[in-house]
């Protein structure tokens, strides 16, 4: 008998999709029990939180389908339009009437009761965008002038916009995926760590302009330096964490939601996670995410077309270094930031874009290529 290499397309990866909707399914869960006394104290509705979710959900689904079936070629033809509208759409936070102010922070624009954040759809605008002009200029990688500076100048205006809304760590993390993508397409590594070794200094700066982040980096290096601050909401998510065991609380059991840990149902929503469902509650969680990551990953470097392998491995990257980012404040191994858990946080602007995301990765694996084996007599 002989081997013989070919290789046929991929169908639409089930294993895939599957992880996908278990995570939508077990976030809303995990947010159903961790928001309920919040909502129920703040907002006189236990539910109040739970069925905005719901609604974003919905929408999200269905926007993962039909991102998964859409032809990018397609949607490629709309890049220019979605760079100037998710622009336009940052301007809004900051126009009287329209633009949302929380907590000293313009994220945010209102829609009726509900309200939108823009950055979060800059989270796949903004590889869309690079993973179609780098595979344009794929003949002008090398060039400052044609291949650097144009990309490097949106991604900055993005990067502007966001931390003048006072998101600093969205502005941050955006910019981090943006030279990774930078990095994949191949740019020289003299340009490369030139803006990395300039980028590095700024981004001090700005920590140092304000108060609040001096004082979340400070927590961070001694936990005990603002002990009802960011200090006391890193511990207590610690605790939390640690608290669930082995075999964890049970779901809808967890007690440090109901009052010893703040945004516990957003960027700490982890915490209340790991209380309800224990290690092997975390194990699942870890799996799930990594069945997104391989999958997502290997479909897309394994693309014919630079264009979907740019997109693919950027969206992937930008969802699960969110993941990553997020677990690790909540475990006290980074300084607390403002990144949500993607599918699990509270906010339906997060949701309904991650599964946006989602679905163009789905897509993304029907024009891969599968390795397959077969046998000739």
């Amino acid at each position: 008998m002989k081997t013989q290499f070919d290789m046929e397309r991929l169908r639409t990866d089930q294993v895939l999709v599957a992880s996908i909707l278990f995570l939508t399914g077990l976030g809303l869960v995990t947010l159903y029990s961790s928001s309920y006394a919040f909502a129920q104290r703040f907002f006189g509705d236990g539910l109040y939180l739970f069925s905005r979710q719901i609604v974003f959900g919905f929408v999200g689904v269905i926007l993962f389908f039909l991102a998964s079936v859409i032809d990018l070629d397609l949607v490629r033809r709309f890049v220019k339009p979605l760079v100037l509208g998710s622009i336009a759409l940052c301007m809004l936070t900051f126009a009287p009437g329209i633009g949302v102010m929380k907590n000293g922070a313009a994220r945010w624009i209102g829609i009726g009761s509900f309200t939108y954040q823009p950055s979060e759809l800059v989270k796949l605008v903004l590889p869309l965008y690079l993973a179609h002009y780098f595979e344009k200029k794929k003949e002008d990688i090398d060039s400052l002038a044609r291949g650097i500076i144009p990309p490097a100048l949106i991604t900055g205006v993005f990067f502007v916009l966001i931390f003048l809304q006072n998101n600093f760590s969205t502005a941050m993390f955006l910019a981090f995926n943006a030279l990774f993508m930078f990095f994949l397409a191949g740019i020289k590594f003299r340009y490369f760590f030139s803006v990395l070794f300039m980028f590095l200094p700024t981004a001090a700066i700005l920590v140092l302009k304000k108060e609040h982040r001096i004082m979340r980096f400070l927590s961070y290096i001694q936990p005990d330096f603002e002990p009802q601050g960011a200090g006391y909401q890193v511990k207590s998510s610690i605790l939390s964490i640690s608290s669930g065991g082995f075999w964890g609380k049970g779901m809808g059991q967890g007690t440090r939601k109901l009052s010893s840990v703040p945004e516990i149902h957003s960027d700490f929503i982890f915490s209340a996670y790991a209380e309800e469902l224990g290690f092997l509650g975390v194990l699942l969680f870890s799996l799930l995410f990594a069945v997104f990551a391989v999958r997502g990953y290997s479909a897309s470097m394994r693309n014919e077309k630079t264009f979907y392998r740019l997109l693919g491995c950027g969206l992937v990257t930008m969802i699960i270094s969110q993941v990553i980012l997020n677990i690790a404040v909540a475990a006290g191994a980074l300084p607390a930031t403002g990144i949500p858990l993607p599918f699990f946080s509270a906010g339906g602007s997060s949701l309904a874009t991650t599964l946006m995301m989602a679905g163009l990765i789905v897509n993304i694996t029907r024009t891969s290529k599968a390795k397959v084996y077969k046998r000739e007599p």
